[in-house]
């Protein structure tokens, strides 16, 4: 059983453990498939969106997919969280990130 099967197998007994889709994710990356991790991404932000890992995952995703500015929009929102919650180095991660990709006027 490969570890994307082991994962989803989980998944059909606890479908809100942010983690186990979080893994899941991270499997469709492994393999090329951003769409798919996209899609898993974007649900774990909107059904739990205090898992703060999620923000910088997807965004590097949506700029893999070409999408520069809603990678904008999501390390920016993910920081806007981070701040709420004191998650400093997660934070950092996120500025890095939007940072490289341009500044407010390019995407705000």
């Amino acid at each position: 059983m490969s570890r994307k099967a082991q994962i989803e197998a989980l998944l059909a007994q606890s479908p809100n453990d942010a983690f186990l889709r979080f893994a899941l994710a991270k499997e469709h990356e492994k393999v090329g498939e951003d769409a798919g991790a996209k899609d898993i991404y974007e649900a774990l932000i909107r059904d739990q969106p205090e898992y703060v890992g999620t923000y910088y995952h997807l965004g590097k995703t949506l700029e893999r997919l070409q999408e520069e500015a809603a990678a904008w929009r999501v390390y920016s929102a993910g920081i806007e969280i981070c701040k709420k919650l004191g998650e400093r180095h997660a934070m950092s991660e996120l500025a890095g990130a939007r940072m490289e990709l341009g500044d407010e006027e390019d995407f705000g």
